[in-house]
């Protein structure tokens, strides 16, 4: 019985370690980052992202799962850039994401790979 415990409880680890981690905070040498921290402070506690991609995220209406459809998507209500900073954090850590949507952090993941 004690067998099948040790068993369970090391598949139970291997799931939780596939898994990526979410994060509501990065630690730099600069400071802590957290959720809702500007662009800005970003940059002053972790310097420059190693990457960096950006993208249009469309706009939805009235908080729903729906976009705001064309022709009023592109004229009036345009998308929103969104931005995601990639931290090589060094040898034995994970790589860490972070979201930045309207000039603050949005989430920061952190993960073997970024996605």
């Amino acid at each position: 019985m004690g067998a099948q415990i040790r068993v369970g409880l090391f598949a139970a680890v291997l799931l939780l370690l596939s898994m990526p981690a979410q994060a509501d905070s990065l630690r730099c040498s600069g400071g802590t980052v957290e959720e809702g921290d500007s662009r800005v402070s970003l940059l002053q506690k972790c310097g420059p992202p190693q990457l960096q991609d950006s993208f249009c995220a469309p706009v939805f209406q009235n908080k729903s799962l729906v976009p705001v459809p064309e022709p009023f998507a592109s004229s009036a209500v345009p998308c929103q850039q969104v931005d995601d900073w990639i931290y090589d954090r060094g040898r034995g850590n994970l790589m860490a994401t972070v979201r930045i949507r309207s000039g603050a952090v949005q989430s920061i993941r952190i993960q073997r790979q970024p996605n």
